[in-house]
């Protein structure tokens, strides 16, 4: 079997390779005057995705189920021993973030736990250095690096007030809350996020890996359930082999995990720890049909195919991997959850980006071919013209400039109706900036804001969501509404342009925004958990509820944000279709009447004229023929359903 490593390696080629011809396309377009500002801003966003695209990996789990360890086994055992902490009891004490930016130092970054006394999402945080401890990583120094990492698991003996602030005890559920030493105190941990910037080569390709800690702390950060987990391309939940799934376990899963029926293929299960039911006084057999006994029954209990249940020992794993010991590294079926990982990560971003690639090239390729039979049209009409001119005499050629010179009079004639046309788009244009206005979100989500300030326990907490909610789906409705008024008015104004001046304009698609209202449905789903009978308490502490509304607006602001840019390229891509047809237009009318202008000036230069404009033709026809090979190579390597390349 492939190792995940490889299988990241070929996506990576695959990306760069896609990513230079499409480079090689826009500079071809850019060179030819192909491309309006439209079009470059859809090459940008394509370029921009291909070359930075993340994979994202969240590893989920309750306490001592080798999480760590099969971190370890998978990404980081080429350092010859553990990297993360892992070992028995609780060890990964923070959520962690493992990356690379090389922007930054080499280092692992942590945010004190006290910052959870303040409303700022862990998003701002990250934007202020400052209150972050950094420690550098020697990347020379495996034994460094682990040394240092150790910091994540570092804890602090805190009054059980102090961890009823930090929501690290909660009266309503004491079996949950930690065990008060004989002073009273209580442990929590130190730090509230880590982020590991480490270049490795895994991680410089993209790879970005969540390493979460306990249900306590999972759910005491509504930014990891809301935004993080739910933004992962694979989440891997891990449960003990010998247990199965527990109460707590399930708990994660019910509050934290479940997803869309249509999304259970980013749910990755592992049973670790299978080597602790090895026993060599037992049959293999019998050892087997215990494992695969587990895999069904929790297969049944999380309501998933048996086929996203693994069983596998990460330690046995890396313990093979570290000493080459090929046997031990089979039986502990490791490479077999790297080869699903693989294929549930890689082969689905690949075929998203490969269709983001597509959608680019054709859109490219459409307005180019366009625009060049715009040019091959204006030319095979330039060339009957100055072939009718053949043995006429002056008279009738300064009667064809005169025509010109008409032709011109009344396409400038019908500017001010293309500016009201202008105006109108550009009025309903400005209408879906307001409507996706942080103004008018912030007005739309004011009551829960309210409702969520309000002191002591909170009542109706769930109609107040659903308004609000209600009022957010309304404004991506607005929009959508707006758009179809846009698309309908640019529809009538270029069909009559096109009638008038011999225009091709075609609208592009208009876009959908529908599926915003989908990303806010499942927006509310992951919020909702925080607003039930269980939450009770949580939502009677000022600071928690401020993390939660940030949560929530950080969210819902991305939505609109992105809504208002998908809005914004289909506008400007129909605009720029307008600007450069009338360019095409005015450039048309000018060689023409310089082409007469020169035939008048001397009587020889029709021919060298008539010899241009084939030329010209000539020269056209193999830019179209360049343009389809361009973009039948680009074509060649996104197939429909784009297998992962290996590389040894």
């Amino acid at each position: 079997m492939t190792s995940f490593s490889n299988q990241l390696d070929g996506h990576s080629v695959w990306r760069r390779e896609a990513a230079d011809q499409l480079t090689q396309l826009g500079d071809w377009l850019r060179e030819h005057d192909l491309l309006d500002v439209a079009m470059q801003a859809r090459l940008d966003t394509a370029q921009s995705q291909l070359s930075t695209d993340k994979l994202r990996v969240a590893f989920v789990a309750e306490f001592s189920r080798g999480k760590s360890e099969l971190i370890n086994a998978v990404f980081f055992a080429q350092y010859g021993r553990r990297l993360l902490p892992a070992r028995a009891g609780r060890t990964t004490m923070c959520p962690s973030e493992l990356g690379y930016d090389a922007s930054q130092p080499t280092s692992l970054r942590l945010l004190p736990i006290e910052s959870r006394s303040q409303p700022q999402t862990l998003a701002e945080w990250r934007q202020t250095p400052e209150h972050w401890t950094q420690l550098p990583l020697d990347t020379n120094s495996p034994e460094q690096m682990a040394v240092a990492l150790e910091k994540i698991t570092e804890v602090r003996r805190v009054t059980i007030a102090e961890a009823r602030a930090l929501d690290f005890w909660h009266d309503e559920t004491p079996e949950d809350n930690p065990l008060p030493d004989q002073h009273g105190m209580v442990e929590v941990p130190r730090w509230r996020h880590a982020l590991i910037n480490l270049p490795h080569p895994l991680l410089a390709q993209g790879l970005v890996i969540l390493d979460t800690p306990g249900l306590n702390a999972i759910g005491a950060e509504p930014e990891l359930t809301i935004n993080l987990i739910p933004q992962a391309h694979a989440v891997v939940f891990i449960l003990g082999a010998d247990t199965g799934v527990t109460r707590s376990d399930m708990a994660i899963w019910r509050e934290h995990l479940v997803v869309d029926d249509d999304r259970y293929d980013t749910r990755m299960v592992v049973l670790n720890k299978i080597d602790t039911l090895w026993d060599p006084m037992n049959p293999a057999a019998d050892v087997e049909a215990q494992i695969q006994r587990q895999r069904s029954h929790s297969a049944a209990v999380l309501g998933l195919p048996e086929s996203r249940v693994l069983a596998l020992s990460a330690q046995k794993g890396l313990l093979g991997k570290v000493n080459g010991d090929g046997r031990l590294l089979q039986a502990s079926r490791l490479a077999h959850f790297e080869q699903l990982l693989g294929q549930t990560v890689l082969s689905q971003r690949q075929q998203t980006l490969a269709g983001l690639l597509d959608g680019t090239v054709t859109e490219l390729s459409r307005e180019a071919a366009r625009l060049l039979q715009v040019r091959r049209r204006d030319l095979a009409e330039q060339l009957i013209e100055f072939n009718g001119l053949r043995g006429k005499n002056t008279a009738v050629i300064q009667h064809m400039r005169l025509r010109v010179d008409g032709e011109e009079a009344e396409f400038n004639a019908s500017l001010p109706r293309i500016n009201a046309v202008r105006a109108v788009h550009l009025k309903l244009k400005r209408e879906v900036v307001n409507t996706l206005a942080g103004t008018r979100l912030a007005a739309a989500t004011a009551p829960l804001q309210e409702a969520l300030a309000q002191p002591g326990i909170k009542l109706g907490l769930k109609k107040t969501y659903a308004e609000a909610l209600g009022n957010v789906r309304a404004c991506i409705d607005a929009t959508q509404q707006l758009v179809r008024e846009m698309d309908t008015m640019l529809t009538t104004a270029f069909r009559q342009l096109n009638a008038d001046h011999g225009f091709s304009l075609e609208l592009p698609t208009r876009p959908d925004l529908s599926r915003f209202v989908d990303t806010l449905d499942k927006l509310e789903r992951h919020h909702l958990r925080y607003l039930g009978v269980t939450q009770v308490f949580r939502l009677s502490q000022p600071d928690f509820t401020a993390r939660l509304m940030q949560t929530l607006m950080a969210g819902l602001q991305a939505v609109f944000a992105a809504a208002l840019k998908e809005a914004a390229l289909w506008s400007k891509a129909a605009t720029a279709q307008l600007d450069t047809q009338m360019l095409e237009r005015r450039r048309s009318f000018a060689q023409r009447a310089d082409g007469i202008s020169r035939i008048q000036q001397a009587a020889g230069s029709l021919e060298e004229r008539l010899a241009e404009l084939t030329e010209q033709e000539n020269a056209l026809r193999q830019t179209e023929a360049q343009l389809d090979q361009l973009t039948s190579r680009l074509r060649a390597a996104m197939p429909a359903h784009p297998e992962l390349r290996q590389v040894a």
